[in-house]
C-alpha cells in the first residue's frame, strides 16, 4: 500500500475545536463545583446527614418516575 492509498487523517472543524474548549471548560468548573459539594457534605453532623440521605432519597424516585412517564409518552408518540 502506498501512502496515497492510505486515507488521510482530517482536521477537527473550527466548530469543533470550540464546541469541545466550551465542554472542556464546562467539564472544569463541574469539577470544581462536585469538589465543593462533597467537601461541604463531608462537614455535615449525623442528622444533617441523614436529612440529606433521604431528601436525595426521595429526589431520586421522583426523577426515576419522571423517566419513566416521559418514555411513556415517547412510546405513545411513535
Amino acid at each position: 500500500m502506498s501512502a496515497s492509498d492510505r486515507p488521510r487523517a482530517q482536521w477537527p472543524e473550527a466548530g469543533f475545536w470550540e464546541q469541545f474548549d466550551q465542554l472542556e471548560s464546562r467539564h472544569q468548573r463541574l469539577h470544581s463545583e462536585h469538589d465543593r459539594a462533597r467537601r461541604e457534605l463531608e462537614r455535615l453532623n449525623g442528622r444533617e446527614a441523614d436529612e440529606v440521605r433521604r431528601v436525595w432519597r426521595h429526589y431520586c424516585d421522583v426523577i426515576a418516575e419522571l423517566d419513566r412517564a416521559t418514555n411513556e409518552f415517547e412510546v405513545l408518540r411513535s
